[in-house]
Formats: structure tokens, sequence, C-alpha cells
């Protein structure tokens, strides 16, 4: 595997299917909108921590979420029909990525949303390509998430909770809009338990870049 060195000339991605099935596909560049917009074009990125230079990646297998597979537990639907939180969409979009980098996760004692991060995707936010979904309680931010549309695909980067099922239940009505404005599915990125449990699953990364290549000419509002 060769991981490969990007520069302030080009926006160019390695192919990548020469990615690790780590997903490790290149380093270095910077976060302008039409690098990071070329990188979800293509089925990249970013991810790393403070310190490092900024890691590309395009892992396989890749977790997505079809809307045909979404599931929801008797439980959740419970707490969605007590209707305890107020959801909201892109009303607090900065809020909702810091909140997603000061969460405490059970993996790491670091968060790869690094200030430069935050403000990279507030600037895709504010050109219409990030957007967020939000709960509230009493008026107050406790849970959420955000992410980046590619065509008919939403992008998921990163959720926060301050109360039990917050993000839960702003995750379950980010389904149901995404379904009504027709996107074809959620992007997951990498496995994970949490997004298995609403009926998410894996691919082959050469199919996601199928995937992705033809969401491509699909323009559908969030």
């Amino acid at each position: 595997m060769f991981v490969r060195e990007l520069n302030s000339y080009s926006l160019s991605f390695p192919n990548p299917k020469f990615a690790s099935d780590e997903g490790l596909l290149a380093f270095g560049g910077d976060l302008s909108e039409a690098r990071l917009l070329s990188a979800y074009r293509h089925g990249i990125f970013p991810w790393y921590n403070e310190g490092d230079p900024i890691l590309w990646w395009s892992p396989n297998p890749r977790m997505i979420l079809e809307f045909d597979n979404f599931k929801i537990s008797k439980s959740l639907n419970k707490i969605i029909k007590k209707e305890i939180f107020e959801i909201r969409f892109d009303t607090a979009f900065r809020d909702v990525v810091t909140n997603c980098a000061s969460t405490k996760r059970s993996y790491t004692d670091h968060t790869w949303i690094q200030p430069e991060i935050i403000e990279a995707y507030c600037r895709l936010f504010e050109l219409g390509f990030a957007h967020s979904f939000e709960a509230f309680y009493k008026n107050e931010l406790v849970g959420g998430g955000y992410g980046v549309v590619v065509g008919d695909i939403f992008c998921g980067e990163s959720m926060f909770s301050k109360m039990n099922n917050a993000s839960k239940v702003a995750f379950v009505s980010l389904v149901g809009r995404l379904k009504q404005n027709k996107f074809r599915l959620i992007d997951c990125q990498v496995p994970s338990e949490h997004l298995q449990s609403f009926g998410a699953h894996t691919i082959a990364r050469e199919d996601f870049l199928d995937i992705i290549r033809a969401c491509l000419s699909n323009s559908v509002e969030f």
C-alpha cells in the first residue's frame, strides 16, 4: 500500500481502490471547500487526531443505511410518541458540530473534530452542502448530528447526545426527512453497532464507489 501526500496545487485524490481495507489513502492537502467536496464525491473523507497531518480515508467495507432496511425498536418508538424533544434542522449547525467535538467517546480520549474541522464544515454549511439535525428539550440543544450531502446521499459525520435518546430521536427524524425528499441512503462510513441497530449494514468499498458515481447526477433538496 502506498499512501500519497497531497499538495496545494491539485485537488485530485488517488483512486480509493488503492487504499488499505482500513481505509487510509492519502495525507496532507487542506480542508478547503473544493477539496472536501472533491473528497466526498469520490467516497473519501478526512479523519485525524490533533498533531497529525490531515488523513484521508475510504474504508473497506463501508457501512450504509438503506431506508427500506430502516428499523426502530419498540422502546425507542414509545419515546418518540411521547414527543419529549423538539426536532429542528439547520438551526444550530455550529453548536451541533462543537458538541460533537466535545462529547466523550468510549473508544478514545481524543476528538478528531479539531477547530479547523469545525470551521471547514461550517463553511460547507454556509454553502448549502452540510446540514444538521437537532433535538431540543425546553429550548436547549441536547442532541443531534451533522453530515454532508453528495447527490442523493447523506454522508453522516458525527452525533452527540446530552440526554438519553436525544440523538436517536433526531436521527429517526432525519431518516424521515431524507426519505420524503427522495434521498437514496445514508453513508455511515465505518461499522457501528449503534447504527447497525437501525438496520445499517456493510458493503464492499467498490460497490459503495459505484453508488457514489451514480448519485452525482441526482439532485435533491435537503
